[in-house]
């Protein structure tokens, strides 16, 4: 059985040729103290062997007891230890579960474990097995991965996972800052949808009007709830993930990271490149959708940038340890991260007047 469905987890998705091919989660587990409900999803797929990928600190966390209880039903383990979410280090993941011919891969932790995770499963066709550790990004239930070379970090097509499994009690012990960059990169979407729009208007892009709303309904459904999320507990933490993982799904039904990711991630791929000391991802993004909308002339951006401030979601460069002269050359530069995709910024980009006035009548800088 393992075999088949292998066999089956090697099937492309997205576009190809007259085909769309779509691929999602085929099993979404959540709740509180939940853990051990790995050990149901590995059985039920026949799974007796399985490369754990997880940090130093998530193997604390998590890591450990999911190859405790792995262990006990005598499937076979062997943990790979990721320092950094590098294209090197997927390729040594790789190397590693080919030598030792295991079922699956089981991401343990936070966006670099389980990017990396997607990058061995898809280079394998292995089953990926997704246990966020937190709730910072939308790639806990997406196909899509974001490592680092030397030219910087890049985005590439993975895997979906074949199940995502997210223990509400553990991803809320987590820093409240990741909790709040998860509330930026979803509200992404917002502005995200927009430029896949515009696309498919500008250049004839294929749009999947479902995978878009579905990708707005995430975010429209966090700022329907702002007195839940403002609190920060557990019932915050699970609201935000049930948005994540529906974000992500979009992504999969889209074939491409186009629902989440728009121009606003093209600015915070050029602050990783750019900042000495880059924010989390998703709290760049957070900033960069309050610009976005606002150069594009959506009063949206009032909005949002109203919600973040109520529940603690900083809208400040200095508030995130970045200088105005980061946020300008981001804003200028955003356009060149990935010139293939299509977004209000266009082929030109931004002047350094506009980006200037865009980042200071946003109260960015």
């Amino acid at each position: 059985m393992t075999s088949l469905l292998k066999g089956l987890n090697g099937i492309p998705f997205g576009l190809v040729g007259k085909k769309h091919i779509i691929r999602i989660p085929s099993i979404v587990i959540v709740g509180e103290d939940i853990l051990d409900s790995v050990v149901d999803v590995v059985s039920s797929l026949g799974i007796k062997s399985a490369l754990i990928v997880t940090g130093n600190k998530t193997r604390k966390i998590a890591g450990e007891f999911v190859q405790e209880l792995l262990l006990r039903r005598n499937v076979r383990t062997k943990v790979f230890l990721v320092p950094q979410p590098s294209l090197a280090y997927a390729q040594q993941g790789v190397e590693l579960y080919s030598k030792f011919k295991f079922d699956a891969v089981i991401g343990v932790g936070g966006g670099k474990n389980l990017d990396v995770s997607k990058v061995i499963a898809k280079e394998t066709g292995a089953f990926f097995i997704s246990v966020p550790t937190t709730a910072s990004h939308d790639g806990i239930a997406s196909p899509f991965a974001s490592l680092i070379e030397r030219k910087g970090k890049y985005s590439l097509t993975a895997v979906p996972p074949i199940a995502v499994i997210a223990d509400i009690d553990i991803i809320s012990k987590a820093p409240p800052r990741f909790y709040r960059a998860g509330i930026g990169d979803i509200m992404a979407n917002v502005n995200a949808v927009q430029d896949w729009l515009l696309s498919h208007k500008v250049r004839g892009e294929y749009y999947g009007e479902y995978a878009a709303n579905l990708a707005l309904m995430s975010a429209y459904h966090l700022l329907k709830n702002e007195s839940v999320l403002s609190n920060g507990d557990k019932e915050a933490i699970r609201t935000l993930v049930e948005a994540l993982i529906s974000s992500g799904i979009a992504m999969g039904i889209a074939g491409s990271s186009r629902p989440g990711s728009g121009s606003e991630h093209l600015f915070s791929h050029a602050l990783d490149k750019i900042a000495e000391r880059p924010a989390l991802h998703g709290e760049q993004c957070g900033i960069g959708t309050i610009m976005m909308l606002y150069y594009r002339g959506d009063d949206q951006w009032i909005r949002v940038k109203e919600f973040f401030t109520n529940i603690g979601v900083p809208t400040k460069a200095r508030a995130l340890g970045l200088s105005k002269e980061e946020i300008i050359e981001a804003l200028i530069t955003a356009h060149k991260i990935r010139p293939e995709r299509y977004t209000i910024l266009g082929e030109r980009g931004l002047t350094r007047e506009e980006a200037i006035k865009i980042a200071k009548e946003t109260g960015v800088i």
